[in-house]
Order: structure tokens, then sequence, then C-alpha cells
């Protein structure tokens, strides 16, 4: 092998994967909790109906604070339509609705709720929060998959990391 493609290889061999502004892989996040561990959903839905399906709540493990500044389901099977994300306050909401059907009697009006994801969700470091991200999502046929994977895009320290939690919501069409 001559110097120069040698010289050659070994330099793109050490360049960065990424170019400025890409996301990295980060592990700030905790991947345990209520939406890690399980499926959650209903064999009761209906073809039209929206659903909201609550994230994980941001947990940031590490010793530096983040602001998380994207979300979302990677995983969205045929038959469902994500509507859009929002972030909403625990106690605005009197809890977690990890699976809520829009317009149910204990499902709270999201579009009355102040939505905080028009702006970065700050995290301290070693803390969770009260903030909790959601996909609002519609039933256009039945769905063979479960929705699954949930994604979160945060700035730490002068960078930006991608993390996947595990998360996964099963809505079957009752026949």
């Amino acid at each position: 092998m001559s110097l120069a493609l040698l010289a050659a290889f070994t330099v793109a061999e050490c360049s960065p994967l990424r170019e400025a502004g890409q996301a990295v892989p980060g592990n700030a996040l905790a991947t345990d909790g209520v939406q890690s561990s399980g499926t959650v959903g209903t064999e009761h839905a209906r073809v039209g109906e929206i659903w909201y399906f609550a994230l994980p709540v941001p947990n940031n493990t590490s010793s530096t604070p983040i602001a998380i500044t994207k979300v979302s389901v990677l995983h969205i099977p045929a038959g469902i339509k994500v509507l859009g994300y929002g972030a909403y306050d625990l106690n605005d909401t009197e809890g977690l609705p990890l699976p809520a059907k829009e317009g149910e009697t204990y499902t709270p009006d999201f579009a009355r709720l102040k939505n905080y994801a028009t702006k970065p969700l700050k995290v301290p470091a070693g803390k969770g929060g009260d903030i909790f991200y959601l996909a609002k999502m519609r039933i256009t046929a039945p769905p063979k998959e479960t929705v699954r994977e949930c994604r979160f895009e945060y700035e730490q320290g002068g960078r930006t990391y991608v993390q996947t939690l595990d998360c996964e919501l099963e809505l079957k069409v009752a026949e």
C-alpha cells in the first residue's frame, strides 16, 4: 500500500462520523421507568378514534443539565397517523395518561392545557421533572403492529444528542 493511500485511509478513519450540528448517541436519560416495562394499550379501539400516548417522562441521570429539543415515536405502523406531539405538566393532567382516548371522561383536555413543547424543555442534572411528552394519534385502519421506540433529541454541554427509549403502545381495533 502506498504511503499516500495509507495516509488517506488513516485520516478518513479518524474523521468524525457526523457533521457539525447533527446529533450523536446520548445516554443522559434514564432507560427504566413505567413506560419501559411492558406494553400499554387497548383491545377496544375503533378506526377514526384519536388516542394520546405518553412517552417516557424525561429523567436526567447525568451530572449536566439537558434541554430537550425534539421528541418522536420511531415505529409508527400502518393504520396509525401521528397528528402531533405536545408536552404537559403532570399536575395539570392529574397523573400520566399512558394511553388515553380523546373525549373520554378521564382524558385531559390537552387543547386547553399549557403545551410546554413550544421551547426546549430544561431538565436539571440528576433530576426528573413534572413535564411529560405525548403523541396524538388517529387510527386510520386496524394496525397490525405496535407503536414503539421513543426518540429524544437534546442539547447538553453545547452538543446535540439523540437517545431512543423503550416504549410501546398497542391499539387493537375491536371487530
